[in-house]
């Protein structure tokens, strides 16, 4: 529109300007970055000499753009890497030095190995913040336990909420809940961290992002169905019991076939 503040052609998104590497694979980090991108950021995907593992899940028009891996990594960058090699390494640190996010979803401890820790990187680029995000917060006690979508949903008593509200057996939501929910949150901690560093007053620096899938899915399903346990000792429902929020957990919450 004419008279805008605005010049006609050179709106951007939010986060134009920022760059972000991605080191994330399969669904949770690469739906995450995504969506930074869809808000302006750059990002650069990296990926091993195989390629990202969703790129071979079917089906796909061209070999290796499987239809979920083109669905998740739009508005990115490419750069294939070998990060066992020093050589390569040394291109991601590199890269690193003038980035603003760096996000993986591997555990940490790999990252160490691989000589990507926090300290190493914040040594490199003060201001580059590191967002994980992983199965199990480190320091609780399942830190060192395997996590994928469908564990997640287990471990967050999605299965057998779905037998609570009449499904005949334990199911899990048919999509890949975990990983997407947890991808959200990733989303606003990288954001939530740019704004702590770059705000008017703000640190001016980096910082280590933890998102952990767990704890993210646990909270989702728990604001509803704690229920009583909200307070100790627990207060109980009419129907005498002190978890589930009634309502969500009804047989009849479902869609009718109407005229």
């Amino acid at each position: 529109m004419k008279g805008d503040s605005v010049a006609e052609g050179a709106i951007t998104g939010a986060l134009s300007g920022y760059r972000i590497v991605d080191l994330t694979g399969v669904v949770l980090g690469p739906y995450a970055t995504q969506i930074l991108g869809d808000y302006g950021a750059d990002v650069i995907k990296i990926e091993p000499p195989a390629g990202d593992i969703m790129r071979h899940a079917g089906p796909m028009r061209h070999a290796g753009m499987g239809h979920i891996f083109i669905n998740t990594n739009r508005n990115k960058r490419s750069v294939v890497l070998d990060l066992t090699k020093p050589s390569e390494r040394a291109v991601l640190l590199k890269l690193c030095e003038c980035a603003d996010v760096l996000t993986y979803n591997i555990r940490p401890a790999s990252m160490a190995r691989l000589g990507l820790d926090f300290a190493t990187l914040h040594a490199l680029n003060p201001r580059l913040i590191v967002c994980g995000a992983y199965g199990y917060s480190q320091g609780g006690p399942y830190e060192d336990l395997p996590a994928y979508d469908d564990l997640i949903q287990g471990m967050a008593c999605i299965p057998w909420l779905m037998t609570q509200s009449g499904s005949p057996e334990p199911r899990y939501v048919p999509a890949t809940f975990a990983d997407r929910v947890t991808a959200l949150n990733m989303v606003h901690a990288v954001m939530a961290a740019l704004l702590a560093r770059d705000k008017k007053g703000g640190t001016g620096q980096g910082q280590h992002v933890e998102v952990p899938m767990f704890e993210c899915l646990l909270q989702f399903v728990l604001g509803e169905h704690l229920g009583g346990e909200t307070w100790q000792p627990p207060i109980a429902n009419a129907a005498g019991d002190t978890m589930g929020h009634s309502r969500m957990l009804a047989p009849n919450r479902k869609p009718y076939q109407t005229l």
